[in-house]
């Protein structure tokens, strides 16, 4: 964290530490006050995230703080949102995507951000939540008819379901109707060739590009 200032360490440190109401204050004066770049603040978000999924894997954190964490996050977002388009809401949406954490998994951070970061970006998102079991996001991509599907998952066995989610599309035939990434935890390209996914982000930014890539909207 050595290219954070002081003031953005401490926030990262707060909202990892579970430190609920120092963080939002601190949060608030930033983007309020301070008139701080609320996509910087949302990355800072990401940060404690990431030291928050990793506590949890080790056995330091569990569900109620991951909870906590998400309900943070969601505070920090409604106060950001707002400031980051002026106007955006009535514009016309940039395509579809339809996210999910895959069966197996319960972590919804990662995928919450994303879910964010596409909304304020101009896509208009479905968010069908956390383990998400196959046949659901058939049944979703033939209802919701998206451009792009994102599947989410933090834990290493989340692999093996993004696998078996992508085989269930080439059995059900829409497989060629999307492009799919993949997201969380420890994804490199090794994992995206064993999944059969088309890419995969490294963080929320990254998820964006790709979709404007994929539509080819310029970024």
């Amino acid at each position: 964290m050595s290219e954070l200032n002081g003031e953005e360490k401490q926030l990262v440190d707060w909202l990892a530490d579970m430190n609920e109401d120092q963080a939002l204050d601190l949060a608030r004066r930033m983007l309020l006050q301070d008139g701080r770049d609320p996509l910087r603040v949302l990355e800072l978000c990401r940060m404690s995230m990431d030291i928050v999924g990793k506590r949890f894997e080790e056995g330091e954190y569990f569900l109620p703080e991951l909870v906590l964490a998400g309900e943070m996050l969601e505070q920090v977002g409604r106060m950001a949102k707002p400031l980051i388009k002026d106007g955006g809401g009535a514009q016309k949406k940039l395509g579809r995507v339809l996210i999910g954490t895959v069966h197996g998994d319960l972590h919804d951070i990662g995928k919450n951000i994303v879910t964010f970061m596409l909304d304020i970006n101009g896509f208009e998102v479905k968010d069908i939540g956390i383990d998400v079991p196959v046949q659901k996001f058939i049944d979703e991509v033939n209802e919701f008819q998206p451009d792009v599907v994102g599947l989410s998952g933090f834990l290493t066995l989340a692999f093996d379901s993004m696998k078996d989610t992508i085989r269930g599309f080439e059995q059900a035939g829409i497989r060629d109707r999307v492009r799919i990434m993949i997201g969380g935890g420890q994804i490199d390209e090794t994992v995206r060739s064993y999944t059969g996914a088309d890419a995969f982000g490294i963080n929320a930014v990254e998820a964006v590009n790709l979709c404007k890539r994929w539509l080819q909207i310029a970024a």
